[in-house]
């Protein structure tokens, strides 16, 4: 199991304060993420899952992903929701030479063409050096991370556990991250109905990253 934190430390945000962890807000609203689609079956899986919320996400898409599969792409877009970039290959930042990351996260874009919608990026795996995030922040992108992880990804976690991790450190503001891959869909079938109804019961309202 690897070790990570659940709940963003307020001190990493703050050293990290170019990036978006969360959003102040006074209204019970939070922010949904899905990482590493569109995959057919479990993102359109996860798109009906919102649609019994009126919920709306924000997809952060490998570019490969959305090359092999246009049409659940285009689901995304059609049902409102936000799209934002997870490059091409889904590269991680710290073993990527600039050049090369920043090529790639391009060569993603093409196939996002951006859809009208402000330009976002998520670092899979969080792991972008600071140079590539300047690089990219003067492209006119906004750094998106998360304040609360399910580690849905983990497999050595049950669903349970992960359900837990988002109701139990959700607060206003919260984006958290979850993931429309076959990796995490045996945690993610059971998780994320919970925590949908869950934050609807509290009278939480889903909306797209701005």
């Amino acid at each position: 199991m690897r070790f990570y934190p659940v709940k963003t430390l307020l001190i990493t945000k703050s050293i990290f304060n170019k990036w978006i962890w969360s959003f102040k807000t006074k209204s019970k609203e939070v922010y949904l993420t899905f990482d590493d689609g569109p995959i057919p079956e479990i993102t359109p899986w996860v798109l009906n899952q919102l649609d019994l919320h009126n919920a709306k996400a924000t997809f952060f898409c490998i570019g490969d992903n959305i090359r092999k599969h246009p049409d659940v792409f285009h689901q995304l877009i059609e049902k409102g929701h936000r799209v934002g970039n997870h490059t091409f290959n889904h590269l991680k930042g710290w073993k990527t030479k600039k050049e090369v990351y920043l090529q790639n996260t391009s060569k993603a874009e093409a196939y996002l063409k951006n859809q009208n919608q402000p330009k976002l990026f998520r670092p899979p795996y969080g792991s972008i050096t600071h140079q590539q995030s300047k690089h990219l922040r003067m492209l006119g992108y906004k750094i998106i991370m998360w304040d609360v992880l399910s580690a849905d990804f983990d497999q050595s976690l049950t669903a349970k556990q992960c359900t837990n991790n988002v109701l139990k450190n959700v607060k206003k503001g919260s984006i958290i991250v979850f993931h429309d891959s076959k990796k995490a869909f045996p945690r993610l079938k059971e998780t994320l109905p919970k925590v949908l109804e869950e934050l609807h019961k509290k009278g939480f309202q889903f909306k797209v990253i701005p």
